[in-house]
């Protein structure tokens, strides 16, 4: 039994983690109205692994979502450099270590998937909040949630992407996202005062005043996600349109900036 539970480790950890940002319908449309799963439970879990030893007594969990199969919960966890994920069925009984993988796909070599479109032109980007020169020739839009945890990641790897280069300006559009029950307050009074600062604030887990306008930009950005098919954060377009879903490294990130 315990080289079984190696074996799943191996995969567990070797195999990278992949980036869901979107959640799947289910359960009438929405899994969370019927089924939760909150950070704390989560963590009791992994408190259990690591004292059966499980997984690594430095594993972190950095995210908890709806996996792409009904019926489990998925559980993205860190150790060091490297990432992998655990499900965990609605019953909270049962664990399943490594990656989902379709039957379907199975024996097949993988298709060549197309980058998803969206309209630049369609992005107001008056309404964003500009890091970088607005004289910057590269534009990239990136929708992000102060309380998701792979957008404050990337806000990271992009104030390094900034410190080289001065021909990209990033253009934030906030989108707070409904199962992050803070969010919505935090990104309103951010854009009440269109502040930087405040955004900076907020990805530090830092607290912020209390909003002092309408929550009008708010629902704004909101719908915008919604028009373009995004339902999940961090979610980046180059001016072409391309889309990138997720966390990206600075070197990375500079690299899809460029088309590579």
């Amino acid at each position: 039994m315990k080289n079984v539970i190696m074996i799943l480790l191996g995969v567990l950890f070797l195999a990278p983690l992949q980036s869901q940002a979107f959640t799947t319908a289910g359960c009438g449309g929405d899994c969370r109205q019927c089924h939760t799963l909150n950070k704390k439970d989560a963590n009791a879990v992994l408190k259990k692994l690591k004292k059966a030893k499980n997984i690594p007594p430095e594993a972190k969990l950095l995210d908890v979502k709806l996996s792409p199969v009904g019926g489990l919960w998925q559980l993205d966890v860190e150790v060091g450099q490297k990432r992998g994920t655990i499900y965990m069925d609605f019953a909270k009984k049962y664990l399943i270590f490594g990656k989902v993988v379709p039957v379907e796909v199975i024996g097949r070599p993988p298709k060549p998937q197309k980058p998803q479109k969206v309209d630049f032109k369609k992005i107001p980007l008056k309404d964003t909040l500009v890091m970088g020169s607005k004289k910057a020739r590269k534009k990239i839009v990136v929708f992000t949630d102060p309380d998701c945890s792979f957008c404050r990641r990337l806000h990271s790897e992009i104030k390094k992407v900034l410190a080289k280069r001065k021909d990209v300006a990033f253009y934030a559009v906030l989108f707070p996202l409904e199962f992050h029950k803070d969010a919505y307050k935090k990104v309103q009074a951010i854009l009440c005062k269109k502040s930087l600062t405040l955004l900076d604030d907020a990805i530090a887990g830092k607290s912020l005043p209390e909003p002092k306008c309408s929550n009008k930009q708010v629902e704004k950005n909101k719908a915008l996600a919604k028009k373009l098919g995004f339902s999940g954060t961090p979610v980046l377009v180059r001016s072409d349109g391309t889309v990138k879903v997720g966390y990206l490294t600075a070197d990375k990130l500079s690299a899809w900036i460029d088309g590579k």
